[in-house]
């Protein structure tokens, strides 16, 4: 009878909130509309964890959208597989006074697929509802109850959603059942309140009138000015299994024991392994062999990790089906490997994340999976997902930060590899000839390494029609006639391609009087500088290091010398570094540029010293030369 009191007292309290409505856009204090896109009016995440492996979430929230740049916010859109349900949904719609337009039925809400025309993931669903309305400013309430048959993670929260997002009122309350552990991590100083009801516990936190964050150039994103709570079990289950989130060495250990006798292959494949790696030498061979079979052979399905639950889809699936998601595909390459005689691990892994927390072992710190393979010589990480990458290049959304290889042994937190600026490289020579008329023929090649060749990757991939699109799109030569062009990856087994590129221009030189002023650096200007911001909010970084050479060897036109020439520029900074030099000898210019930039992570009060520095490089990237009518 008691606990049945103390559950009426807490869906009262949900309930009695539900009928506390007052949506009356004038209500919503000044400071909170100021630049912002929506307002969060109410937010309500209540989690009552039950046992190890049950819990129900109900949710509730209330945004108010202020103009069409907040729309995509009018949406619920919920992922449920096998393990999790979804009850309740209620949804209406008000007007800017606050007055009801809508409730919305269940026919409203479409039950689809998650992924459609993949059989692997039928299980996985979701449940969407789109408002729509074309009076601003108007405001969606909608709400919901989850319930688990397993659990990994509880539903993490964030006070601020993203980006000018105002939040009147946020609320987490985390409530267990007596003899269930679990831990959370938050920002600094959020407080937490905790009490104790009957047998229960309840944790809670909120947050007030938290207005708009702009999103600045170059953040890095709000987590470090935010706040925010992540709740973890220290024990679970989850689909007949059960596991320990004490540590990642325990986590791992429910991984490695989740795939246990995943990697079988059907006979058929297992000959076609031998036969493709009969001929080979080492055993790194045999990887750049079946790596090159898998990108070959297979297609990716973009799924995030944990969607179609964690255990990866078996070996012998992907065999018939030739295509999987991140785990289905790491692991498959897994199987083949094991085939080899050559052992491999699974390496759990936040793409575009940051690095996991050694000190605190989670879901939530990961979105995919790739494959380690550690050779005798040489460790290899191969991104299974990709059918262009090089073996062993895993792209800079994976480079440099923390993951979790699973082991016989369990879970072990490693260093993936980092790219450093020299590594992420673009070397380029151009060579610009003027004719009699003054037409200018223009020659350039480009070698991209690393980051960059993954930046540029998708031009080996497209038709010559795009490629030629995209040349006269970003080249940025004046009157630039685009003659020829190529774009090569002559080694399959490096991140390196080159670019030739030929153009045709007759507006590289600008006459005044007797004079012609040429602009010397024609290729890789720094065409705007970010203006500078008064009280930064967010911290900030470059996407990647990197570092550009470029050298530009000018054949002047007959008749004209050099009356004037840049001094060398040098430039130094925390940021990075910048050289710029300027050699005339006989009838040729030479321009050779340098700009190195630093991957790391700066607070906000460097702002604007880092845009002094491109202001200092924008300046010198503008730089003439002048010529005269030889003597």
């Amino acid at each position: 009878m008691k606990k049945l009191i103390v559950s009426l007292f807490f869906a009262g309290l949900w309930f009695q909130s539900k009928a506390q409505n007052n949506y009356d856009v004038s209500k919503i204090p000044e400071a909170l509309t100021k630049n912002a896109v929506a307002v969060i009016r109410n937010e309500e995440l209540f989690f009552d964890f039950k046992g190890v492996g049950s819990g129900e979430e109900e949710y509730k929230v209330a945004i108010t959208i202020l103009n069409k740049a907040g729309d995509d916010l009018a949406e619920m859109a919920e992922v449920y597989d096998k393990f999790s349900s979804i009850n309740n949904i209620k949804a209406t719609i008000y007007d800017a006074a606050g007055k009801k337009i809508k409730d919305y039925k269940s026919a409203d809400i479409k039950d689809q697929s998650l992924i459609s025309d993949f059989s692997i993931f039928e299980d996985n669903r979701l449940k969407i509802l789109k408002f729509y309305h074309i009076n601003y400013p108007y405001t969606i309430e909608y709400s919901y109850s989850r319930n688990y048959k397993g659990i990994l993670n509880f539903p993490s929260w964030h006070a601020i959603k993203g980006y000018n997002i105002a939040t009147e009122k946020s609320t987490y309350t985390f409530q267990k059942n007596a003899g269930l552990n679990v831990k959370y991590l938050s920002s600094a100083n959020l407080k937490i309140d905790s009490t104790k009801i009957g047998d229960k516990t309840q944790y809670k936190w909120t947050c007030n009138n938290l207005p708009v964050i702009e999103r600045e150039p170059y953040s890095i994103g709000l987590d470090n000015i935010t706040d925010w709570v992540k709740v973890s079990p220290t024990q679970f289950e989850y689909d007949n299994t059960t596991g320990s989130f004490d540590n990642w060495k325990n986590f791992g250990a429910w991984i490695y024991k989740l795939n246990e006798n995943g990697n079988v292959l059907p006979v058929t494949t297992k000959a076609l392994v031998q036969n493709l790696i009969k001929d080979a030498k080492t055993q790194k061979d045999k990887v750049s062999i079946l790596y090159h079979h898998l990108q070959q052979n297979t297609r990716y399905v973009s799924v995030q990790l944990g969607i179609g639950g964690f255990k990866p889809i078996l070996a012998e699936k992907v065999a018939q089906v030739n295509y999987g998601d991140c785990k289905a595909l790491s692991n498959y390459m897994k199987a083949l490997l094991f085939e080899a005689g050559i052992k491999s691990n699974l390496i759990v892994i936040g793409n575009g994340m940051p690095s996991m927390n050694p000190k605190y072992s989670s879901m939530g710190q990961a979105n995919h999976m790739i494959l380690c393979v550690p050779l005798e010589k040489d460790t290899t990480f191969l991104e299974c997902t990709s059918q262009y990458n090089p073996m062993g290049f895993i792209g800079y959304d994976n480079a440099d930060r923390n993951v979790l290889m699973i082991t016989e042994d369990g879970g072990k937190i490693i260093h993936t590899p980092a790219y450093n600026a020299k590594d992420n490289f673009q070397n380029r020579k151009t060579k610009i000839n003027f004719k009699d008329d003054g037409v200018a023929e223009i020659g350039i090649k480009s070698i991209y390494g690393n980051a960059q060749f993954e930046d540029n990757m998708s031009m080996l991939l497209i038709e010559p029609v795009e490629q030629r699109k995209k040349i006269n799109e970003d080249n940025g030569i004046p009157g630039a006639e685009l003659i020829a062009f190529k774009f090569e990856q002559a080694d399959k087994t490096l991140p390196i391609m080159t670019e030739d590129i030929s153009f045709k221009s007759n507006q590289l030189l600008t006459k005044g009087a007797d004079k012609i002023f040429l602009t010397l650096n024609l290729m890789n200007r720094k065409e705007s500088v970010p203006a500078k911001i008064e009280n930064r909010k967010t911290y900030f970084a470059v996407g990647f290091g990197y570092q550009d050479d470029d050298e530009i060897t000018y054949n002047l036109p007959k008749g004209y010398a050099v009356e004037f020439l840049p001094k060398d520029i040098s430039i130094t900074s925390e940021f990075g570094t910048y050289t710029a030099k300027f050699v005339a000898k006989d009838n040729l210019i030479t321009y050779s540029r340098t700009q190195v930039m630093n991957a790391k992570k700066f607070p906000p009060e460097k702002y604007n010293e880092f845009v002094d520095f491109n202001k200092k490089i924008f300046q010198a990237d503008k730089q003439k030369a002048v010529l005269t009518k030889a003597p």
